[in-house]
């Protein structure tokens, strides 16, 4: 017979701290994908204008996400900065995918067809009219699985918080594995709660996707 020490409290617990998960995904996302959306076309438009930007973007790509988490840490002890370390989390993460995003974005803009860019501006669209009704469609389709993916990494990448002292999912389940001493039990069952989350943004994702095939 299956005999556990893993209580219903356990469970929840867990609960919360995938919340907590959610929360961070949504938070850097934001702040990634406005940032992306941003420095992506800064990017597409002005290549050589904006180098000094990617290479700072590519410091970020580059260095390893916990590395970030230390340092910002480091230095916003240093600063006195009173700021939580929810907020710390949102931040660093968001810069992290606003790093990637930003080529997301910028590739997404560039595969828009030039001759189509060319034929809307001689019909007399403005700069802001062919971004807004050619470039900006077009290169949201190209770059929207791309930044699903971006958002399935970002939500793994929430595990790296618990190094700056907050619960979300992988910390709760390692605080239960350290009082009842059942460490395959619950990672399983922390792994699942990750799976079901990832499938279920993946699965919008996809309904989003066939919903723009429908309304082509």
């Amino acid at each position: 017979m299956f005999d556990t020490s893993l209580t219903s409290n356990d469970l929840l617990f867990m609960l919360q701290g995938a919340w907590v998960t959610l929360k961070l995904t949504a938070g850097a996302m934001l702040i990634g994908t406005l940032a992306g959306v941003l420095f992506g076309l800064l990017r597409a438009a002005l290549p050589r204008a904006t180098l000094p930007l990617a290479w700072v973007l590519d410091v970020f790509r580059s260095v390893p996400l916990l590395i970030q988490f230390v340092l910002f840490n480091a230095l916003k002890s240093i600063a006195g900065m009173d700021m939580s370390a929810f907020t710390v989390g949102c931040i660093v993460l968001g810069v992290y995918a606003a790093a990637f995003c930003t080529e997301v974005v910028r590739s997404g803009v560039l595969a828009v067809p030039p001759n189509l860019r060319r034929a809307a501006r001689s019909l007399g669209m403005s700069y802001s009219q062919d971004l807004r009704y050619i470039v900006l469609p077009i290169a949201t389709r190209v770059a929207f699985p791309g930044w699903l993916n971006l958002v399935l990494s970002v939500m793994k990448d929430t595990a790296l918080v618990m190094w700056i002292g907050i619960v979300e999912l992988l910390r709760a389940s390692q605080t239960i594995v350290t009082r009842i001493q059942e460490p395959l039990l619950v990672l399983c069952i922390a792994g699942l709660i990750y799976y079901v989350m990832s499938l279920v943004v993946a699965q919008l994702g996809a309904r989003l996707e066939k919903r723009w095939q429908e309304n082509d």
